[in-house]
């Protein structure tokens, strides 16, 4: 499994307050929701973004309060996987529960830049930034995770089994 794409790059404490305003939350259409996904760290995000491209952020992102509103409109919004050097553990749990890929890896998140072509392989935990030619070995998924994933999220996994 891999994701493929552009990088929108934000700083430390990205939260859920700016990944998904408050004044949005009385909707839970992914639809509705990926329309002011980032809008208040950043107005263009919801123009610019294209099915594939790769949020990669810093230190805590996903902080802040607890609600699944935010991963769901990251992936709504086309965003194949998010790159960060950690994660808050709510928001981890929420986006692995949604079948959002998520990655952490501290050297990656540090050199990859807005712009960059990124590339994710799941299996091995590889990040290559093509556009600069390196890589990282961020933590792979182990299997049962990539299984959720696929299923687009757990409450569907479970469904199938």
């Amino acid at each position: 499994m891999k994701a493929n794409g552009t990088v929108f790059k934000y700083g430390d404490n990205v939260d859920t307050d700016v990944i998904i305003p408050a004044r949005y939350l009385n909707s839970s259409d992914p639809a509705e929701l990926a329309q002011h996904c980032m809008e208040d760290i950043d107005k263009e995000f919801v123009n610019n973004v294209t099915k594939g491209d790769i949020i990669v952020a810093n230190k805590n992102f996903g902080c802040g309060s607890s609600r699944e509103h935010a991963p769901i409109a990251i992936k709504a919004a086309g965003v194949s996987c998010v790159i960060a050097e950690t994660f808050a553990r709510i928001f981890y749990r929420n986006a692995i529960n949604i079948g959002l890929p998520i990655i952490e890896c501290p050297e990656a998140a540090k050199a990859i830049e807005a712009g960059d072509e990124v590339e994710v392989d799941f299996d091995s935990g590889i990040i290559t930034d093509k556009t600069k030619g390196t890589s990282f070995q961020g933590q792979a998924f182990p299997e049962f995770m990539q299984k959720i994933i696929k299923a687009e999220g757990l409450i569907n996994y479970i469904n199938a089994k």
